[in-house]
């Protein structure tokens, strides 16, 4: 057994009023979000620009937009190329945990690779 349970499990005992307080926060957190195409925009970069200084093509920096799953260093590159730096913090109720060992790991694969 994997010891895990399926997301519509946990919540099939919900009330409406605890699904409408989830909807709420959904819609709230989905108008926060920024995706990395807008990101770029408002940063007023091309995609041609941002590729020259990824080293890639347009066509990898559209296809670098489209995604909805990549790794932490592909997105760090990302945006530093635009000028920024990637923070991972972990919310919890009792307060916010800053993840930093992906910059760990992120630096020891560079050391392998050399």
């Amino acid at each position: 057994m994997s010891g895990h349970t399926p997301f519509r499990k946990l919540t099939q005992h919900f009330t409406p009023e605890q699904r409408a307080r989830i909807e709420v926060g959904k819609a709230r957190l989905e108008q926060e979000m920024m995706t990395l195409r807008e990101l770029r925009q408002a940063r007023k970069l091309t995609q041609e620009a941002l590729g020259e200084t990824l080293q890639v093509g347009q066509p990898a920096v559209a296809k670098i937009e489209k995604r909805t799953d990549m790794y932490v260093g592909n997105l760090r590159r990302f945006v530093r190329a635009m000028g920024g730096e990637l923070e991972i913090i972990a919310r919890f109720p009792e307060g916010e945990v800053r993840i930093s060992n992906f910059s760990e790991i992120e630096g020891e694969a560079r050391k392998d690779a050399a």
